[in-house]
């Protein structure tokens, strides 16, 4: 008699996710912080876009602008710092680096998110290897994060969701390590709002076919949801049943557009203002093109004025300018540039806000040349933008840049409430004692 196969074990896939990332960043270099109600505001302090949990307690909600809060604030005592966008991103990649060490495939899906395959490692208690990821990252930076796994990268992350929701997992969740019944029941109490990808958008409309908690979702007809919706919602149903639809990119694929914008922290009227923000952000996309071995075939500048102000006409408008061959070289792509901030520029206007987005983007090295294209130019391009990231590198950001970027920001970003760069600037480290 032939015997049966035996079931293939599922995948066991980690979703790690660090706890209020910007507010937590703050509290462990600032531990006067801890346990007070604190927000981290947008560009310019606009709005929240993190927000501790006793500010949560408060009902305050993500991307609240923050002068609506003012009053709350004196009433509970809510502090408000800036976002610091260099301290992040080097604790982000301090977790990351750890996490590398517990799998070899790993997928940096945010800032503060990352996926692990740990299906080499099912012989172990993942349950105790999700503790001690977590207690490493906590002692190697001082960040909280919560783990979930699942047999799919949807399944992980609600797992994720349940751990951080849910106390008694105690910050590790393992959809994998319970029976079938167990994880219908737990799916079940959960809104169907809460599966990736589905969010407050899909949500009533799914509710409206019958389907509210992530249970229906995962026992409803992939086929039909594929009809109404979209082949997306048929592979996050299959996920659901523990059938893996979207593999761990462990390799980031290369971006297809790069945009770069900002807005101004006080309006801007005069050209050479504009010139220098558009300057600033062209040689901030051009380094990330050449970081991800691209090059540019369109260069879309756009300027746009306060919407918000009822006492001066609004004005907002861009221009694509082609580039009669694809560039990385910072130079050419700023030329394209401030080519169409020209065409667009009227003066008299109080601009809010400017940006470029280089798209039509190539592997370098494929750009078909024309036939009074010099070769030669193109090495010695090469070679300068190659030697001027790696001096950026080396030496810090804009440590040698292009002289249109200026020196003098009048339309810099308002940051009234930074906090020290604590661990990429020697004159901010901390002193002990």
């Amino acid at each position: 008699m032939k015997e049966s196969p035996m079931p293939a074990l599922p995948r066991q896939i980690a979703l790690i996710d660090v706890n209020n990332f910007y507010v937590s960043c703050e509290r462990v270099f600032n531990p006067k912080l801890q346990g007070r109600p604190l927000v981290v505001l947008s560009n310019n302090d606009g709005c929240a876009v993190a927000r501790s949990n006793e500010v949560k307690a408060l009902g305050v909600a993500m991307g609240a602008p923050w002068f609506k809060l003012k009053d709350l604030a004196r009433q509970h005592g809510i502090l408000a710092l800036s976002s610091n966008y260099a301290l992040y991103a080097d604790m982000s990649n301090r977790v990351m680096g750890i996490l590398r060490d517990f799998s070899p495939a790993q997928e940096v899906y945010s800032i503060d998110e990352s996926f692990l395959d740990l299906s080499g490692f099912a012989s172990r208690d993942l349950q105790a290897y999700g503790q001690a990821m977590r207690g490493r990252i906590l002692h190697w930076t001082g960040l909280p994060v919560c783990v979930g796994i699942g047999a799919s990268k949807t399944l992980a992350k609600l797992a994720n969701h349940c751990a951080k929701k849910q106390p008694a997992f105690n910050s590790v969740c393992n959809f994998n390590a319970m029976s079938v019944s167990q994880l219908d029941g737990l799916l079940s109490q959960l809104p169907v709002g809460e599966v990736w990808g589905v969010g407050a958008k899909l949500a009533p409309k799914l509710q409206a076919m019958g389907i509210h908690s992530v249970l229906d979702l995962k026992r409803a007809d992939a086929a039909r949801l594929r009809q109404q919706f979209s082949v997306l919602m048929a592979k996050t149903v299959a996920e659901l049943n523990g059938k893996v639809s979207l593999e761990l990119e462990e390799v980031s694929p290369a971006k297809q557009q790069i945009v770069r914008s900002r807005s101004f922290g006080s309006p801007v009227f005069d050209y050479d203002s504009l010139a220098q923000s558009i300057s600033l952000y062209v040689s901030s996309a051009a380094a990330k093109l050449r970081e991800q071995g691209s090059q540019a075939g369109v260069v879309f500048v756009f300027i746009r004025t306060s919407p918000f102000k009822p006492d001066a006409p609004f004005y907002s408008n861009g221009l694509s300018v082609a580039l009669a061959v694809p560039s990385s070289d910072t130079r050419d792509l700023l030329q394209a540039a401030l080519a169409g901030l020209k065409q667009i520029y009227q003066p008299n206007r109080a601009y809010a806000k400017a940006g470029v987005m280089l798209s039509q983007l190539q592997a370098a090295g494929t750009a078909q040349h024309d036939l009074f294209s010099s070769a030669p130019s193109t090495l010695k391009s090469d070679a300068l933008m190659r030697a001027m990231d790696g001096i950026n590198r080396k030496l810090g950001k804009a440590s040698i840049k292009l002289a249109s970027e200026g020196f003098r920001k009048p339309w810099k970003m308002k940051q009234e409430h930074k906090s020290p760069c604590y661990t990429t600037r020697w004159e901010d480290l901390l002193r002990v004692g």
